[in-house]
């Protein structure tokens, strides 16, 4: 801590207050000792931050045979069980527990900092964190202790095993599908901060395209910095870069869409504005969620394997009790894609 504090030309005890989670420290002020404390390794010191806060009543050693699993999912960005993604990946981790005879505690309304001081550490095995989750929260959870499992997101501050599907070679299967159909103007459609997904999937688009020796939007455009993404409220925005772009005839001929929720919408705006999908242009997503099958075309898409990534991050925890000292791990899952109707070649 001394060092930490030597390094931000702060006292040690201000270090001390902020990575206790007692408060007393401004939000920014907290955040730089976090940061600092990251880049020097102190999360990552068996004997130095974890062992010195956890209360002596959580055992270090669980039987990981019996017990409860924490399943933190935080109610923001529509990340639920209703979720039609979020809902699926739920589902796997549910199955895999039962099928294990262990219990699960949902945590999806999280108050604050102190979201563990509720929940009675006896007998939980550990956590797993699925979907975006803010950096205090995960700093609580490492902070007790708990081995932790991460699907879909990643915090570089916190030490934990990850769960991912392949987002790039996802992204990538998808884009040499619409170039082997002829397309060689192709956008994306996201927005690359909205989570390590979306990027992953930004990058992948952009260096599929390379590859081929076609030249990407730039990172400055209008369409990779969409907002209101899960509510569709992006759709005005789309609606005048599109009437633009139609003005000047310079439309895409394929749209690469980061989700099939902003595929969906965008198919829906097109025909509005009376183009047709793929005959006019084509439109792809990503995630394969059920309404995707339902659409008007049928989307082209690429299938995530949710209730796997689920189960597989149950079965990582399981192995992270067992062998607590092994590597950290960063689990990508197969994906790939599926070919409907919302893809053709190109008509001009």
């Amino acid at each position: 801590m001394q060092q930490i504090a030597d390094h931000l030309g702060v006292s040690k005890f201000v270090v001390s207050k902020a990575l206790s989670g007692k408060g007393g420290v401004n939000e920014t002020t907290k955040e730089r000792v976090i940061q600092a404390a990251s880049q020097l390794g102190y999360f990552t010191q068996k004997s130095g931050y974890v062992k010195n806060i956890v209360p002596t009543s959580i055992p270090l050693s669980t039987d990981p045979n019996q017990g409860t699993v924490l399943v933190l999912m935080p109610n923001i960005r529509f990340q639920n069980k209703d979720s039609l993604y979020w809902g699926k990946v739920l589902e796997g981790i549910s199955r895999e527990l039962e099928l294990r005879s262990l219990g699960m505690i949902i945590v999806s309304e999280p108050r604050g900092d102190h979201f563990l001081q509720a929940i009675n550490p006896e007998g939980i095995l550990g956590m797993v964190g699925v979907g975006q989750i803010e950096t205090s929260l995960l700093l609580e959870a490492h902070r007790t202790g708990f081995p932790m499992v991460l699907v879909d997101h990643e915090d570089y501050l916190i030490p934990s095993d990850t769960i991912f599907a392949n987002n790039p070679d996802g992204i990538a299967r998808i884009v040499n599908h619409l170039i082997g159909l002829g397309h060689r103007d192709l956008h994306f459609l996201g927005n690359a901060s909205f989570s390590r997904s979306f990027r992953d999937r930004w990058i992948g688009f952009r260096s599929t395209l390379e590859d081929n020796g076609l030249k990407p939007q730039e990172d400055h455009d209008d369409m990779l910095m969409l907002e209101g993404i899960e509510t569709g409220q992006f759709q005005e925005r789309f609606i005048e870069w599109a009437q633009r772009r139609i003005d000047s005839k310079t439309l895409p001929t394929a749209l690469v869409c980061a989700n099939d929720l902003i595929a969906i919408t965008v198919t829906t705006v097109l025909n509005s504005l009376g183009l047709t999908v793929p005959d006019d242009i084509s439109v792809t997503g990503f995630d394969n969620i059920d309404d995707s099958l339902r659409s008007q075309p049928a989307l082209t898409t690429v299938n995530v394997p949710k209730e796997q990534m689920g189960q597989r991050a149950v079965r990582m925890l399981m192995d992270r009790l067992s062998n607590p000292g092994m590597a950290q791990e960063k689990i990508l899952i197969a994906v790939d894609v599926v070919h409907r109707d919302s893809t053709a070649e190109p008509s001009h």
